[in-house]
């Protein structure tokens, strides 16, 4: 038998100290970066999207690749691509963590037009309070204190 899994994943994570370093006009191409790294882990990207201090990736992983491996190479290989194309001159590097969230391929366009609607949404809400209504909406308990 082959193996199957339909696993839709909302990645999250920040910058350093969540500075407000991305700027909107390099966005794309950080974007397009991040996508090909998914693409070479077999991994299909539904969406990605963010804003100056944070990124939002929906995406179903493959199989094989572990959450943490990818979340890693995701950071390494586009903080590299930053660093050389100089894309975002006081971009330092990305936090340490990440929160991730699975849904049902039924909430998938759901998903996608939140993700793709962060400018907008972020007008009302700080990334620190996404973070916290992301966090107990998905049952998972933290420690404030570490949301730096």
């Amino acid at each position: 038998m082959s193996t199957y899994t339909q696993i839709l994943y909302q990645i999250v994570f920040s910058t350093k100290y969540r500075k407000p370093v991305l700027i909107k006009e390099n966005r794309e191409k950080l974007f397009k970066d991040i996508w090909g790294i998914l693409k070479n882990k077999d991994c299909h990207l539904y969406r990605i999207n963010g804003i100056e201090d944070h990124l939002h990736i929906v995406t179903h992983i493959h199989p094989s690749i572990s959450l943490s491996s990818l979340v890693k190479d995701i950071k390494l290989g586009s903080s590299s691509y930053i660093k050389e194309k100089q894309l975002f001159p006081d971009f330092k590097s990305w936090q340490e963590g990440y929160a991730a969230f699975t849904y049902t391929i039924k909430e998938k366009e759901r998903l996608i037009r939140y993700v793709q609607n962060q400018e907008k949404h972020h007008k009302k809400m700080t990334f620190k309070e996404e973070l916290i209504k992301l966090l107990k909406e998905h049952g998972v308990e933290f420690d404030e204190r570490y949301l730096v």
